[in-house]
């Protein structure tokens, strides 16, 4: 029989005992891997149905079992029952052999007949038939299971055909002209390679007319993910945001805008030339962003919003055309969307949920209600305003780099295909890339019922399992008046009558009860007042470690150890993380998580505490800043800079100045357009932050994290000791003393340590 190993050819499993060649049955069955494996299927015995279980369960290249009735010696083959069950729960595909004799036919239950396919009535048939079968039933198993797209590239690149068109390295073949070429084809493989092909392919249809079985892939992925239209973009949610705000709104509309936007939001509005209106958003101590309050989402709100606008000048049209809105946030938080759709609908025909990191929450009911296309697309008919999401396929899901979809429901003044999809051409390639498209494809063939249940339930399941493990070891290290991180979480659950720690929830209700992770109104944890009761909710799977520093009451403590101190350590243990604020780091708990990965995760977290505790040397446990920095950091310890990096936090009121100037909304006094022609011009000059004074930003200025537009093109900065301009003087400041640990803000040059940032003339 094979070895085990990971292959893409066919693969068998047997749950079998070792064929006793001494009988009959042994020898049949013995015969009957030989003709398999002569079939080119290989075949991985197991002894146990434990162990088939544990194969079944982590290895997806299992396309057929086949597994003996009697090897189950469970009352009433129990065991065998509930393996069959559990993998139909997984997998409704894949076939089922149940190998038995005829003795025993009689007494196999309906319920094991329901969830086998086929039966092996060894030794009646010849083995050389059975394997036929097997092997027929394994083919149409592997057609089935490639979605449509993918599959007819993957039938495209079998049949191995001279190409005289675009791209010139012909399948790969030009790569093979020089050594780094060579390199390069080794490296990448022949099957990239021979499907990196040209829209002159008509077999596969056109990524731009939505035809043949590209339109097909994108007809598949809106059954799946609930759309009523649903578009691959290969250039990521930047195109994807861009080209829905580009088919709904124009110059001089007004469109309302989450503040707590990406950068993609910021250019479409310059690219429509529309006039947004911003929507703020609310903030914590932290510096985690919350939700747009419903009263601000209200037509009340919106009209005020609208009325302050100095954009909005006499002969515009106040009535808002479109809006788009963060859902989830960075840090987690998802709304009630059918709340945020019954308020913005008071005021906008079109509503547009920016959801690049949020893709999988259809799939598990925890989410249920909280994402663009919630319930059943039946239902959504023209009362209700047309939804637009965009989702970053490759981000928490699986796909690869740059792999997006538009999904979209028709509802009020709705965006017709013919329409939507100029906007689209104007910013697809005509050259896609169709191993991006591929990806998107088998990424809706991965969610489909019951998979994408599954494996979301998995992330959600890890996730917890971590943030228990961290809260459990908080509280025992409190309890004996030491320190440790925690996560930024409810610290107790309603269990019934009672309230629970955290860490001693049961997971179950953890993983399936919305209302251990909404936020109440006024719980001190989270930190946004008094929110809506239901209004908004934490995604389990967006963890925020929080590290000592950060009172309650949003001020600092005596001592604190600033997260940046903590990521770079972790940084120098292999660990990379999503983001880093003062006192937050977040991890992204997607589909792709294992135990092991959290494990050696809680490992370092230890290691640092170990350290940080010791004072170790800088040239010990992070060797790398100490080098590039010998006179700044000679002679410190882990503590020693910790304790620095705190003292200046506190000194340049960083945590604070960054509350204000977010929580100060610009005066614009161009339109992000009207600042973007005036670039174009050269009507633009670069100023320090002193000079920037009452000037208008000629570009964004966003710090990263947590990746908000402080300023918009055409926005004023405001005076020298204003909130805006403070906290970019407070990040120069500390920037100038701490090489090594610098901030990342979009739109502002450094030079010699000194801020500068362009401004319109």
């Amino acid at each position: 029989m094979t070895d085990y190993k990971h292959s893409l050819g066919m693969l068998a499993l047997l749950a079998s005992p070792p064929p006793d060649k001494r009988t009959v049955f042994g020898r049949a069955l013995d015969q009957l891997v030989h003709d398999l494996e002569g079939r080119g299927v290989s075949v991985l015995a197991s002894e146990s149905l434990k162990d088939t279980a544990s194969i079944l369960r982590t290895d997806t290249a299992v396309q057929c079992l086949l597994i003996h009735w009697e090897m189950d010696e469970s009352k009433d083959h129990e065991d065998c029952i509930k393996l069959l069950v559990k993998l139909r729960e997984r997998n409704t595909r894949v076939p089922v052999f149940l190998i038995s004799d005829r003795t025993t036919a009689s007494s196999i239950p309906l319920l094991v007949m329901q969830h086998a396919d086929d039966f092996i009535w060894l030794p009646e048939d010849t083995s050389r038939f059975l394997s036929g079968r097997i092997l027929a039933a394994i083919e149409r198993y592997r057609q089935a299971a490639l979605p449509p797209m993918f599959g007819a590239l993957v039938k495209f690149a079998r049949t191995y055909e001279y190409s005289w068109h675009t791209p010139g390295h012909a399948g790969g073949t030009a790569f093979l002209k020089s050594t780094a070429g060579r390199a390069f084809y080794e490296f990448f493989g022949e099957n990239l390679l021979r499907s990196d092909l040209s829209i002159s392919v008509g077999e596969l249809g056109s990524l731009l007319d939505h035809s043949g079985p590209i339109g097909q892939g994108e007809r598949y992925a809106a059954k799946v993910f609930g759309a009523h239209r649903t578009y691959y973009v290969t250039n990521g949610s930047s195109m994807s945001n861009r080209v829905i705000l580009m088919a709904s709104v124009t110059r001089n509309q007004i469109a309302l805008c989450d503040r707590n936007c990406h950068k993609s939001a910021e250019h479409a509005m310059t690219l429509s030339g529309a006039l947004p209106t911003y929507l703020v958003p609310t903030r914590n101590r932290y510096g985690i962003i919350g939700p747009i309050l419903p009263q601000t989402l209200s037509a009340a709100g919106v009209k005020a919003a609208i009325a302050s606008n100095p954009l909005v000048k006499e002969g515009i049209d106040p009535t808002p055309v479109h809006a788009i809105v963060t859902n989830s946030t960075y840090d987690g938080l998802t709304y009630n969307v059918t709340r945020v759709e019954e308020l913005l609908g008071e005021s906008v025909d079109r509503l547009h949920f920016d959801e690049a990191w949020y893709g999988y929450a259809r799939f598990n009911p925890l989410y249920a209600g909280r994402h663009a296309m919630h319930g059943n697309p039946e239902d959504h008919d023209e009362s209700k305003p047309t939804v637009f999401a965009t989702q970053s396929t490759h981000k928490l899901l699986a796909a690869l780099s740059q792999a997006s979809m538009i999904h979209v429901r028709n509802g009020r003044n709705p965006i017709e295909h013919a329409r939507f999809n100029e906007s689209y051409m104007m910013h697809a390639s005509t050259s896609p890339n169709y191993a991006i498209m591929a990806s998107c494809d088998v990424s809706s063939a991965m969610m489909e019922a019951p998979s994408g249940q599954i494996l979301t339930t998995e992330s959600i399941e890890e996730a917890i399992s971590f943030r228990q493990v961290l809260s459990r070891m908080h509280n025992e290290m409190q309890s004996k008046d030491d320190w440790f991180f925690t996560c930024w979480q409810p610290p107790t659950v309603k269990v019934g009558a009672t309230t629970v720690p955290f860490h001693e929830v049961d997971p179950v209700q953890l993983k399936t009860d919305q209302n251990c992770w909404v936020l109440h109104p006024n719980e001190v944890w989270h930190g946004f007042g008094d929110i809506e009761d239901g209004y908004c909710m934490l995604d389990p799977i967006k963890v925020s470690v929080l590290s000592p520093g950060m009172g309650d009451d949003g001020n600092l403590l005596a001592s604190g150890i600033p997260a940046c101190v903590i990521t770079a350590y972790l940084s120098r243990q292999g660990i990379v993380v999503e983001k880093t604020t003062d006192f937050t780091i977040l991890f992204l708990f997607s589909i792709g998580i294992t135990k092991g990965k959290w494990g050696t995760l809680l490992n370092a977290l230890l290691d640092f505490k170990r350290d940080y505790d010791d004072n170790a040397d800088l040239e010990l446990c992070l060797p790398d800043l100490y080098s590039a920095n010998q006179q700044r950091y000679g002679g410190m310890g882990l503590k020693d800079l910790a304790d620095e990096i705190f003292a200046a936090m506190k000194k340049h009121k960083t945590t604070y100045n960054m509350s204000q100037a977010f929580g100060t909304l610009p005066k614009a006094e161009f339109s992000p357009v009207e600042a973007y022609e005036k670039l174009v011009r050269n009507e633009i000059e670069l100023v320090t932050l002193d000079q920037a004074a009452g000037r208008l930003a000629a570009t964004g200025i966003v710090p990263y994290p947590p990746g908000i537009p402080l300023l918009m093109p055409g926005e004023n900065a405001g005076p020298a000791d204003g909130p805006l301009l403070a906290y970019l003087k407070a990040l120069e400041a500390f920037d100038t003393s701490f090489p090594g640990f610098t901030h990342d803000t979009h739109g502002i040059e450094v030079e010699d340590g000194v801020y500068r940032m362009l401004v319109l003339k």
